[in-house]
């Protein structure tokens, strides 16, 4: 007892001891400096984890506009993404040691490529890291950069042997694809714009409530088609789907806000000259749209400088289980596909914007899973020769096999037979009997409840433009409009694109935004990818 209790107090009396050392310890200034550093380092470290937990998030399939909307001079900030890693990141190589959840990785590396796209200074500082430390994006563009490249291409000099914007050989292609493409450009590009012989079509795109994208650009393709044969140069003026803040300058109301314009500068210049003269319409120098009539505009004359190469197309669509050999309209389809190509060869820098915006908010996670498994990465400080001269000019990575799968529903029941999801999904799942390794969709409609049915298809994996979406029967003027202009020109034109990539198309051939949109693949090297279609177009 006595023992315990003497020991009691011999602790209590070490205990008081100690205490009053801490005390006088902890009173003393060089020790106060530890504890006050101690807890700055707390609170620092509560701040950085918190910077980077409040990154934003990443929704798979779905792409905002006005969530992610491109600065036309963004893009050129993509320049820097080099294939770095960089150690305050802590990007990981799968080959090491898991320090951190494989989520947060990819989240991680989405949310950097994400302040790229939107040029956030901000963000980069508040990690501590430069640009060029984020690891290469497969799936962006270096948009800048690939738009001086295009502008070099759209030169006499590059078209000499053959156009550049066409993809694989002949046989990918309608018949004489690459001659007739380097023909209009030719065309449409005179040595000497102020050759007094030279004549000029000067037409503004429609503008009428009830013509859509599809309409505006078929209209245009018959205008091109009169201006070859008159021998005129097609100069297109006022386009009102670009008529937003989203296109600058000159560009704005501009066809060349999304695609390079249809002949150079110097004939613009020269056609608007000639066209205030009074004279010059007289004399027939110069004609407009009102020159034509609608007929000649939608159904005249097909150039027929190239014979009739339409009589030999491939059969390559579909409808009701039949491939389609022929039919009524086959010259308007083979000369509407060259037109639309034409019209379309190159992206402008904004447009290229716009397509990484669309591609990283759909395939941004994947594309940061498949960089962050590659490993092997390191510094560099300039790129190759090879990547310079060669890989540049690769088209930026999508998941493939795609499907692109265009349902038109709504209002266009008064021009075509509609149908059903279901009926479209039928089709797709004939495609993937033959290619069993095809499980995406890129989905393309302007009605909800088809985004909706989507969902009931599990063994398909379905990407699509998170947009505001019809629901009803109201017309699609009534659609476009509580869109704004903005927004209804840019995500079915980035729809568009995208279905012009997909390894395989699924759509209305009664609409004719499907029609154009067959007719770009069947110039862009997809003719053997066929084109299965729950209908056919109402002339044929």
């Amino acid at each position: 007892m006595e023992a315990r209790g003497s020991s009691g107090i011999s602790m209590k009396s070490l205990e008081r001891v100690v205490s009053d050392k801490a005390l006088k310890l902890g009173n003393s200034f060089p020790c106060q400096i530890c504890v006050v550093g101690f807890l700055c380092g707390i609170c620092l470290t509560s701040l950085f984890v918190a910077a980077l937990t409040s990154i934003g998030t990443f929704e798979l399939a779905a792409f905002s506009f006005s969530s992610f909307s491109p600065p036309c001079n963004s893009t050129s900030q993509i320049i820097n993404m080099g294939a770095d890693i960089d150690m305050k990141l802590k990007w990981k190589n799968k080959a090491e040691p898991e320090e951190e959840n494989d989520d947060d990785q990819v989240n991680l590396l989405v949310s950097a490529w994400d302040n790229l796209l939107l040029n956030n200074e901000d963000y980069f500082k508040k990690l501590w890291m430069n640009k060029s430390d984020v690891p290469n994006a497969p799936h962006l563009e270096n948009c800048e950069e690939r738009t001086r490249a295009r502008e070099r291409l759209d030169t006499r000099l590059s078209n000499h042997t053959f156009p550049s914007w066409i993809n694989g050989g002949d046989e990918d292609n309608y018949p004489l694809t690459r001659r007739v493409q380097r023909e209009i450009w030719y065309h449409q590009h005179p040595l000497d714009c102020e050759d007094k012989s030279l004549k000029f079509l000067v037409a503004d795109w429609e503008t009428l409530p009830g013509f859509g994208i599809g309409a505006q650009i078929a209209g245009m393709t018959g205008l091109l088609a009169i201006a070859i044969n008159e021998n005129r140069v097609l100069v297109s003026n006022y386009y009102n789907r670009a008529d937003h803040d989203g296109c600058k300058g000159s560009a704005r109301g501009s066809w060349s806000c999304y695609f390079l314009p249809e002949t150079s500068k110097e004939c613009r210049k020269r056609a608007f000259e000639v066209m205030k003269k009074r004279e010059a319409w007289e004399r027939g120098t110069v004609t407009g749209k009102q020159n034509y009539s609608t007929k000649e505009i939608w159904s005249g004359h097909i150039p027929k400088r190239w014979g009739k190469p339409w009589s030999y197309m491939r059969p390559t669509t579909e409808i009701n289980g039949t491939l389609l050999t022929s039919h009524r309209k086959m010259d308007r389809r083979w000369w509407r596909a060259q037109a639309v190509r034409y019209l379309m060869r190159f992206q402008t820098e904004y447009t290229c914007g716009l397509m990484n915006v669309a591609r990283h908010a759909a395939f941004g996670k994947e594309a940061a899973e498949i960089v962050l498994s590659a490993g092997g990465w390191r510094k560099k400080k300039k790129r190759s020769e090879i990547e310079e001269s060669v890989w540049s000019s690769h088209k930026p990575w999508i998941p493939r096999p795609m499907l692109s799968v265009h349902v038109r529903m709504g209002d266009k029941a008064c021009e075509m037979r509609v149908a059903a999801l279901e009926e479209y999904m039928r089709l797709a799942d004939r495609i993937r009997e033959r290619f069993p390794e095809l499980n995406r969709i890129w989905l393309s409609t302007e009605m909800k409840e088809v985004v909706d049915r989507s969902k009931e298809y599990g063994l398909w994996r379905f990407y699509y433009t998170e947009v505001a979406r019809q629901v009803g029967n109201n017309s699609m003027a009534e659609y476009e409009a509580s869109l704004g202009r903005e927004m209804s020109t840019n995500y079915p034109l980035v729809n568009f694109l995208i279905a012009s990539e997909a390894d395989f198309f699924v759509g209305a051939l009664g609409s004719t935004w499907c029609f154009l949109i067959d007719g770009i693949r069947n110039t862009g090297g997809k003719v053997m990818s066929g084109f299965l279609s729950v209908n056919k177009d109402r002339f044929w």
